[in-house]
């Protein structure tokens, strides 16, 4: 990914160009992608890498094995930098209705909701033919469904957030690492076409969510390790998860 200005460069007005995930979908078809390099000390890291969030500038820095533990302790580099988690949770005990989502007051089926650490309060962002617009959500409102919702006060402030999916009367959500909002930006701002995205951008969204679903695990179970090379649970690959609300301690770039 990039280290320009973080979401908001999706929103509305926003440079065109795609990174990360979306970059690769932009790619030529048969065309050769460049190796990707740490953003911190410039070494080749693999396809599945972790990143790490820059507060300051509102950016996500892709990282190497060694960069992303150095940052999953959240004084390190004076706080500026941390690690994004490799947490994807649901909570089907406590679900959300058709009613608790209006309050919310989005005008489409699905958006993901932030709260930003240093701005203060929590950010909606959801898919429009003007690109990703960002609404600023009632926090009152907001911690009023958290009360009776967990998983919506669970994500850590700025590099997870909580993704909200409507269809009829049913409605889902999930905690994800944040740099799957930026995955889930990056594809709308690219395919998006006319008032309702267009049948190619709600192939993309379902082929998305359907990751999201098949990732997610319950909430009361304790989250797997994110490793540095292949996925969690392989063999031979030991990592510790960190505590619930923080990054492993096998997390890798």
């Amino acid at each position: 990914m990039t280290t320009g200005p973080g979401l908001r460069r999706f929103v509305r007005g926003a440079p065109a160009a795609p990174a990360g995930p979306a970059a690769a979908a932009a790619a030529p078809p048969g065309g050769r992608r460049a190796a990707a390099a740490c953003e911190m000390c410039a070494a080749e890291i693999p396809a599945d890498h972790g990143h790490l969030a820059d507060l300051e500038r509102s950016a996500l820095l892709c990282a190497c094995r060694a960069c992303y533990l150095l940052f999953t302790h959240a004084r390190a580099g004076r706080g500026r930098y941390r690690a994004v988690p490799d947490r994807w949770l649901a909570d089907p005990g406590h679900p959300l209705s058709a009613a608790e989502w209006d309050q919310l007051q989005i005008p489409v089926g699905l958006a993901f909701f932030l709260r930003d650490s240093r701005r203060g309060g929590v950010a909606g962002f959801y898919p429009s033919p003007a690109g990703v617009t960002e609404s600023r959500l009632d926090l009152t409102a907001w911690d009023r469904l958290a009360a009776d919702h967990p998983l919506l006060q669970a994500a850590e402030p700025d590099v997870e957030a909580v993704l909200i999916c409507k269809s009829g009367e049913a409605v889902e959500h999930f905690l994800v690492p944040v740099d799957a909002c930026y995955e889930l930006a990056g594809r709308m701002r690219l395919l998006w076409q006319g008032f309702d995205g267009g049948a190619e951008a709600r192939v993309s969204m379902d082929e998305f969510l359907g990751r999201v679903r098949s990732r997610a695990r319950p909430a009361h179970d304790p989250p797997p390790a994110r490793l540095a090379a292949g996925r969690p649970g392989q063999p031979g690959q030991p990592g510790q998860p960190g505590p619930p609300g923080q990054p492993g301690h096998g997390a890798g770039g």
